[in-house]
């Protein structure tokens, strides 16, 4: 159960401060990120503690080749369909979409996987809880195109943007393409979803329209000093896999990838699973919540 202020009904004691107006913190977090160290479920005994000491677990052969072959062809209906749609995000660069949101509203196909047990199930196993999709995209990183995501923790944003209580949420990342040294793949932080990092900086009104397009966003991304820090502590994985592998990591994970200046495309599907428990209320660091194809509530 939340720690409740009973001066703000309803309202948890915000032990995740963040967007602080002089210098950033980095402290222990006070929720466990695995919530069920039970194995009756699609993970075993050292997959889940495994997961509880890195922040991840990786699978492979989660989607087959059909399901690979309908998402993409999904998303290119999708992107034309939707043209200059909120939902839809360009690369800087050159126009080319980079990511397509709230997909599981927009596509049966992907509607249809998500609800899988060796995807849905499993973060009901780690959440311990009830959950439902707190935010789906497809990310596209086009050869020769592809930009950058820099280092950020996902749930710092969702808790100061989004109005998420505690980290009781994870990612499920689904590789529609080969994720390759070369191409962008992901870097993770083992270990660094034990420790939450604040950010510096007010959020301006309407900021996920500006951050979601940059490559390095003025607020929301932690101090270089901060993550050296983890770096020097835990190392960094790079995270590579065949076309139908999965990634499922806590939300609080620091994380980043690189551009992909190669010839091949790196494609994924990411869909966000956040506890019921854990439902979305009002944002801890901004004056309004994102839009709901954002952070859906």
């Amino acid at each position: 159960m939340p720690i409740t202020d009973t001066r703000t009904a309803n309202r948890p004691v915000d032990v995740y401060r963040t967007r602080l107006a002089r210098r950033s913190q980095v402290e222990p977090r006070p929720h466990p990120a695995l919530w069920n160290r039970d194995p009756g479920g699609p993970l075993g005994t050292d997959e889940l503690r495994t997961y509880d000491r890195r922040g991840y677990h990786c699978a492979e052969a989660v989607l087959n080749s059909n399901d690979i072959e309908n998402c993409l062809a999904e998303a290119e209906e999708i992107a034309t369909r939707l043209g200059e749609d909120d939902r839809i995000v360009r690369e800087s660069s050159n126009g080319d979409v980079r990511s397509i949101f709230a997909v599981h509203h927009l596509s049966a196909v992907i509607a249809e996987i998500c609800a899988r047990d060796e995807i849905v199930g499993v973060a009901q196993q780690i959440l311990d809880d009830d959950v439902y999709i707190h935010q789906s995209r497809i990310n596209l990183k086009p050869g020769f195109a592809g930009g950058p995501f820099y280092w950020h923790s996902d749930f710092e944003t969702w808790h100061a943007e989004d109005g998420m209580p505690a980290p009781r949420a994870l990612s499920v990342s689904l590789a529609l393409t080969p994720n390759l040294t070369t191409n962008g793949a992901l870097m993770i932080i083992p270990g660094s979803h034990k420790q939450f990092v604040s950010c510096v900086g007010r959020t301006p009104e309407g900021y996920h329209r500006e951050s979601l397009v940059s490559y390095r966003p003025p607020f929301g991304t932690p101090d270089e000093q901060d993550v050296a820090a983890l770096a020097d502590e835990h190392g960094i994985d790079l995270i590579t896999g065949p076309a139908g592998s999965a990634l499922y990591f806590d939300s609080n994970c620091m994380h980043a990838s690189a551009g992909n200046i190669s010839p091949d495309a790196r494609s994924n599907l990411f869909v966000v699973f956040n506890a019921r428990s854990n439902a979305l209320q009002e944002p801890f660091g901004a004056d309004a919540p994102r839009p709901d194809h954002l952070a859906h509530r």
